[in-house]
């Protein structure tokens, strides 16, 4: 039989409905508090860590992939089975963690949205912040999952914008690729606690919780049933998972390197290397990269802002919903999960708030990303245990490679947050 050739048209179209929740947490894992922690690393240490966003990458593919397995197999979010199998007391403290640290991330970048947002258009920035806030809690009540989900995905290219930066700048690609791929740090206190926000900040909490919800989700909103009930859709629901996954962390991290490159050659090199906020970052690249290079770099937060600030606020939701089994969730309209919605609003809005009080807004910045490390550990720890676990997810259990890269990237992290500790006391 003649087989025809497939339209390159449609093979684009396909691969495109194919990403989705891995594509979308790729891009949220790049809100303003990591492009803060990004643009500090860039322009304190120059190429020093640039090595990171290559060592964080496979480890990051393996944690969310394990998190997508299992939404996809067991039809429920990642807290909703972790009560299932593991202690209430340890679940709701785990949660309570998560809450407090994306209430502190969500203040943080929206703080970053509404300076950036000032730096553009002038204004205050406190009122835009506060502009940020309503309209992003609205949303999210109003807009129905599958509006939201797709204008989620879109938004993720506006990230490329930190990629066009790069063409203002003057890289070194010689010595940028020995930073990329060589190692090179001393263990100072400044230097370990940088290496633990970066890895806060890629491998975050709240990215887990989302991924397994959002794919539960999406499971939802095309009448799908979860592979424990229908085993036989299992090939080509793991296919889409691993490459819609690799695709986001990959995206993700070379987003991440972008960033850290574009302040190397600019900040370090320039002598500026305290740079506490993400709006400062685009600020300081005014005088040197030009007015392009700062208006691309001030728009990417304020695009990243628009989905990170959904995903923190919706995790916490979808985390003390399915801790406490309330039900729930974005594809719910306000009368029907009232509690969730609650939850969603709460956390836009305190963190909104927040930004009015004394609360230093570049402090949290910097040091939601070193929360973020600390409590990833027992998160992480959890995950991996709970996907690995048969009573679980049946024949579906992680296995192998993505096992073991579960448990090193735990371990990975665990060790950043030891060696940080222990310079912290001796300093």
């Amino acid at each position: 039989m003649k087989r025809f050739p497939i339209p390159l048209r449609d093979r684009v179209r396909a691969t495109l409905h194919a990403l989705g929740p891995g594509l979308v947490t790729g891009a949220a894992d790049d809100d303003p508090s990591g492009i803060a922690t990004y643009s500090q690393a860039g322009a304190q240490f120059g190429f020093g860590l640039l090595w990171t966003t290559l060592l964080t990458t496979p480890f990051m593919i393996a944690i969310q992939l394990a998190a997508a397995r299992v939404g996809r197999v067991t039809g429920r979010g990642l807290a909703g089975n972790l009560r299932a199998h593991y202690p209430r007391p340890l679940v709701l403290a785990l949660v309570a963690l998560l809450v407090a640290a994306n209430t502190i991330n969500i203040t943080a970048d929206i703080a970053a949205m509404g300076e950036a947002l000032q730096l553009v258009i002038g204004g205050p920035n406190h009122g835009h912040a506060l502009v940020f806030g309503i309209v992003l809690a609205w949303l999210q009540v109003r807009l129905p999952y599958y509006r939201l989900a797709e204008g989620l995905k879109w938004l993720c290219l506006s990230l490329l914008a930190y990629v066009a930066v790069l063409a203002y700048v003057n890289v070194d690609w010689t010595h940028a690729a020995l930073g990329f791929i060589w190692p090179r740090i001393d263990f100072t206190f400044d230097a370990l606690l940088m290496v633990v926000a970066v890895l806060g900040t890629t491998i975050s909490p709240y990215l887990f919780f989302w991924q397994a919800s959002h794919e539960v989700e999406e499971l939802r909103r095309k009448g799908g049933v979860p592979l424990l009930q229908a085993p036989e859709r299992a090939p080509g629901a793991l296919l889409r998972i691993r490459f819609d996954t690799a695709a986001g962390m990959v995206f993700s991290n070379a987003i991440a390197l972008a960033i850290m490159l574009a302040a190397a050659v600019t900040l370090h090199v320039h002598g500026v290397t305290d740079i506490q906020t993400s709006a400062q970052a685009a600020q300081a690249l005014r005088p040197i990269a030009g007015d392009q290079a700062f208006l691309l770099f001030a728009l990417g937060i304020i695009s990243t802002g628009l989905i990170a600030v959904p995903v923190l606020a919706g995790s916490a939701a979808y985390a003390v919903s399915e801790a406490l089994a309330w039900g729930g969730g974005l594809d719910h309209n306000w009368k029907e999960a009232r509690g969730f919605y609650t939850i969603v609003i709460g956390c836009t809005v305190a963190g909104t708030l927040l930004d009015f009080t004394p609360v230093d807004p570049v402090k949290a910045l910097f040091y939601s990303a070193v929360i973020n490390g600390v409590i990833s550990v027992p998160i992480m720890a959890m995950l991996v245990l709970l996907a690995s676990n048969r009573k679980a997810l049946g024949d579906f259990a992680i296995t192998g490679a993505l096992r073991w890269f579960g448990w090193l990237a735990t371990a990975l992290m665990a060790i950043a947050v030891a060696l940080m500790l222990v310079a912290a006391v001796r300093n």
